[in-house]
């Protein structure tokens, strides 16, 4: 892998006709968005995490990465790998601010962009090289150096003839790297690597494949498609045959249109209380309507998902008269779901999501006969309020501590 890493400031790159697919990844993204106002602590091990006991890291820097901390682990289970571990508390709206400043500089070179996260995203450049008088290469080069420049975070780049094959060669570039895979290259870069690195195979397939001698995507490829259709079935058994063979047909996608918008929260203490559960969804409610609004967004469906004590999880879901992307609706229909499936019993974990989204432009089914005021126009001018003034501007007066009120 070595002679395809192109390392920053590096004289020549490698040949990258054909390959005009970029994958792009932030390095520990959301540690590197923390660590910008703490410089000081660069060189320690760190994670992003509540720091409860019920608490997952949601990322982990490299040096703590050494001691085997991996994001989504318990926090818990973080401490004991490595005591000396710093935590640092989440900052709300703090990486979507940088991931929408990063997703900028891609469309900045092309279009075809198609995020998978807040933190990467798929790239098709080959129509944006003539326009910008360069290579596929030098475009991920420049992409580096501009997240360095606008954002004070590193990412790692790979870019291959295929979407399959980039996302590989981004992740060998880790961290803060570049890998080039020429299209001549393709399976001399794949064959040697384990069956696991073919996209789509988990632990139970690649015990399968190594109990069928199947050890590298090498011995995937020279495997006939017809024992692996009945080994896999035909599905499974042509797509990884296609991948093994370096072909993929899956073209950058830009943004899909969104299916759902929700948010959830994860207790220290389970909670028994319906009372502060009504609250808490009236907090969760608030945070998606003023995503939808803000995406010009509305659903007809909202759902609740809820977990208890035992791990147990239920979903439960209720489709309205017209959409809406009005807190208080939203807030309602959830504390009926809430009382009705969920009654009793002590709750860990309690969600907010709302489903079948279209665009505000759809239109808004007006009730003539209602008296309701319009809660909308409020919810609005807060949005407004909260831009200019802050996320705390304006609150529901429920929501407010007992200091506050």
């Amino acid at each position: 892998m070595a002679r395809y890493r192109v390392t920053t400031g590096a004289a020549a790159l490698p040949d990258d006709t054909g390959c005009a697919i970029l994958h792009v990844d932030m390095d520990a993204f959301f540690v590197s968005c923390e660590l910008r106002t703490r410089p000081e602590l660069v060189d320690k091990p760190v994670v992003v995490s509540g720091g409860g006991p019920r608490s997952v890291v949601a990322a982990a820097n490299y040096p703590a990465r050494e001691f085997g901390v991996r994001s989504a682990m318990p926090f818990s289970t973080a401490k004991r790998l490595c005591p000396q571990l710093v935590c640092i508390q989440p900052t709300s709206g703090l990486y979507g601010e940088v991931s929408r400043g990063v997703m900028d500089i891609f469309r900045d070179l092309t279009p075809l962009v198609e995020p998978l996260s807040l933190d990467e995203a798929f790239l098709d450049v080959g129509g944006a090289l003539r326009r910008l008088g360069a290579t596929p290469a030098q475009l991920g080069a420049r992409i580096r150096e501009r997240v360095v420049a606008e954002h004070g975070i590193t990412c790692s780049v790979g870019v291959a003839k295929v979407k399959y094959v980039a996302k590989l060669a981004s992740g060998m570039a880790k961290p803060d790297g570049m890998v080039v895979v020429p299209a001549a290259e393709t399976l001399a870069f794949l064959h040697p690597l384990p069956v696991s690195a073919l996209w789509g195979v988990g632990q139970r397939t690649e015990e399968h494949l190594r109990q069928q001698g199947l050890h590298t995507i090498a011995d995937v490829a020279a495997a006939p498609p017809a024992r692996l259709r009945r080994s896999l079935g035909r599905a499974v058994g042509d797509h990884l045959w296609a991948l093994a063979s370096g072909h993929d047909d899956r073209a950058v996608v830009p943004e899909s249109a969104e299916k759902s918008i929700g948010a959830e929260r994860t207790f220290e203490v389970d909670l028994h209380s319906r009372a502060e559960l009504g609250l808490e969804l009236l907090r969760l409610a608030e945070r998606v309507g003023a995503t939808l609004r803000a995406r010009g967004l509305r659903g007809r469906t909202v759902s609740i998902k809820v977990r208890f004590a035992d791990f147990r999880t239920i979903t439960r879901s209720r489709t309205l008269f017209t959409a809406t992307d009005v807190a208080r609706d939203i807030h309602r229909t959830a504390v009926d779901l809430l009382a009705e499936h969920a009654p009793t019993g002590a709750i860990r974990l309690i969600g907010v999501r709302v489903e079948g989204l279209d665009t505000a432009e759809a239109g808004e089914q007006l009730l003539l006969a209602s008296a309701e005021p319009r809660w909308r126009d409020a919810e609005v001018a807060a949005d407004v309020a909260r831009s200019k003034f802050g996320a705390s501007a304006v609150r529901p007066a429920s929501l407010l501590s007992p200091r506050e009120q």
